[in-house]
């Protein structure tokens, strides 16, 4: 976000920009990007652009930012129908950058964010049963190219063991040899190790990719940015699977992350231990037995998936 474009309070004599929340939360920004971590990077922006409409684009002091200012910004997310988590996920980034600030003594620390919420509250239920899946699986959508293309990403997801769209975008072709797609997590660096199985290779070969080095149609231009393809596949993508999740009678929002979490239900439904789950989806961070149990060899992993694909 450029600072121009933001009212900044008057400046006194020998004051400099650093000491206003909006151009330092940019410094703090740009420095995220120059290190690689665009992920965070684009974070950082969308609560950067919230607190900014907030604000009514006017600028503050660090030093004036108060927990009587949060409460009223936690008071106008709500009243936008932001979830818990999600009002909490935009007070953690700016309570980081004002922890950054308060680091750089560029003001003192009055902890303004102790009366909001930045815990991580228990999320709805995301899962869908197989029996859904299946009905998804078998929708005609074959005048429906876009949102065939959508369900079939879905689908890869759950048969990949709930693999994100982040690492689906970037497969390569490269990662698939002797019947074992092997690919790093973007989120985590974890490297995982999948057996081939039929259900993605009857995905895969509907769409031609024969020009491309990547393994699915997501990103297709090699001209153009490949994250910003990537971003604009996800918002289709999930604005179909809505329709699609209404077309197969669900009573929640299908996304490509209900995918994720429809294959850890199953496969727990499935008897299958937790630490072989934990294993299989690549946990790192999470609090799983995955933190603390040594890694499981991957035809262990791969039956547990087979077991539930048998089931499509």
């Amino acid at each position: 976000m450029a600072t121009k474009d933001l009212k900044l309070p008057e400046l006194e004599s020998g004051e400099h920009a650093e000491f206003y929340f909006f151009p330092f939360m940019s410094s703090v920004m740009e420095r995220l990007r120059t290190m690689g971590r665009q992920r965070t990077f684009e974070t950082y922006a969308s609560a950067l652009k919230s607190f900014t409409a907030f604000r009514r684009n006017r600028d503050l002091f660090i030093s004036d930012m108060d927990s009587e200012l949060m409460l009223l910004y936690e008071a106008y997310l709500q009243k936008r129908g932001l979830t818990k988590n999600s009002t909490s996920f935009y007070m953690r980034i700016l309570r980081a950058v004002y922890n950054r600030a308060v680091e750089k003594e560029l003001t003192v620390q009055r902890y303004p964010f102790r009366h909001v919420y930045t815990g991580v509250a228990k999320s709805v239920k995301r899962a869908i049963s197989l029996d859904q899946i299946k009905r998804i699986k078998e929708l005609d959508l074959s005048e429906r190219r876009s949102m065939e293309f959508s369900r079939d990403m879905f689908i890869f997801s759950f048969c990949t063991r709930g693999m994100s769209f982040i690492d689906m975008a970037f497969l390569e072709k490269s990662n698939l040899r002797n019947g074992v797609l092997s690919y790093c997590r973007r989120k985590t660096g974890q490297r995982l190790s999948i057996r081939w199985e039929s259900c993605m290779e009857e995905i895969v070969g509907r769409y031609d990719m024969r020009r491309s080095t990547f393994l699915l149609p997501i990103i297709k231009h090699a001209d153009s940015n490949p994250r910003l393809q990537y971003l604009n596949a996800m918002c289709l993508v999930n604005r179909h699977l809505k329709q699609i999740g209404a077309m197969a009678g669900l009573h929640l929002p299908l996304t490509m992350y209900v995918a994720r979490h429809s294959w850890a239900t199953a496969a727990r439904n499935k008897n299958i231990p937790i630490s072989v789950i934990s294993e299989g989806m690549g946990h790192d961070s999470e609090k799983t037995t995955s933190i603390y149990l040594a890694s499981l060899e991957s035809s262990v992993i791969d039956e547990a998936n087979n077991v539930i694909l048998r089931e499509l």
